[in-house]
Order: C-alpha cells, then structure tokens, then sequence
C-alpha cells in the first residue's frame, strides 16, 4: 500500500539518495560503512516501491518522501561522501574525541612512591561548646554613635474606670 506522496518530493529525495550513493563512490571522503551503504539501497528501494521510506504519520509529515531522522542521516553521509566532516555532533573548533585511559597499576607505584605511608587520622575529641564574642553592633563600627533606646511608657490609672464592687 503505497501513501500519497508528492511526485517532486519523492524525485528529490531519490536524487539525493543516489548522488550521495554516487559521491561515496568516487571516493572524496571516507569509505562509507556497510550500514551506511544499506541504509542508502533500502530507503531508495522504499521510496520506488510505497512512495515513501517512512509508514508512522508522527515521524514526519505526510507527503514528505523522507522522515526527519531519515534526512538528518541523509545529510550526514552526503556530508561525509564529499569529504566534508561526518557526524554533525563533532564540533570543528575541537579535535576528535580522544577517550581518556587510566592506567592504575602506573598510579599506584606513582602514589606509592611519593607517600610510603598516609598519616593516622586524628583522634576524636570530646564535643566541647566554645563562646564566641558577640559581633559588634553596626554603630560600632562605623564608628558614629549608638541611637539612643526609646524611653520605657509610664503606666498610667485613669479615675472614673470600672469600680471594684464587692458587695
């Protein structure tokens, strides 16, 4: 069951699938990888059989010939066919990712070499509380004097308030 696919969609995306093929083969750039070159003959053969490489609806949109993914990949082994870089991941600035390998037997002789032996660890001590001073006041250490406290209210009795009446 082939979807409807536009015609100049499904042109396009075989041109591209078969000059990327045909670049690879003149050899500008790295040898393509047996995925690669599969990847190529089985997407080329979907899109002439069902008129397009791709069946689920959410993997792109409905008349296009190619998903997103399928052109992100078509792109990278177009790149790396003209001997333009491979993998869009790699960043031009910076050299090629070099793994970092330890090697631990090199380490320990190293570390045994420099310390013989790692001194005791202290010994625990009894909590105790130490006081520390107070820190001083802003006023002090701008120097300028302390505001002075406001003066304490004076309680005062209002005459003519609620009588005591024990009777």
């Amino acid at each position: 069951m082939s979807r409807d696919v536009d015609e100049r969609k499904k042109r396009a995306a075989l041109r591209k699938l078969r000059k990327a093929a045909a670049l690879a083969e003149q050899g500008l750039g790295p040898e393509l990888s047996d995925w690669e070159r599969q990847f190529l003959e089985e997407v080329e053969q979907r899109i002439e059989t069902y008129g397009s490489a791709f069946a689920d609806p959410e993997k792109g949109a409905e008349g296009d010939a190619l998903s997103a993914l399928q052109r992100i990949k078509l792109k990278e082994i177009d790149k790396k066919a003209r001997g333009k870089g491979g993998s869009s991941f790699k960043s031009k600035s910076r050299p090629a990712y070099e793994p970092r390998v330890r090697n631990v037997d090199t380490e320990a002789e190293e570390a045994e070499a420099e310390d013989p032996a790692p001194p005791p660890p202290p010994t625990p001590s009894k909590p105790r509380l130490v006081s520390a001073a107070p820190p001083a006041p802003p006023h002090e250490r701008s120097g300028n004097t302390p505001p002075t406290p406001p003066a304490r209210p004076s309680f005062r009795v209002i005459e003519g308030g609620k009588a005591n009446t024990s009777d």
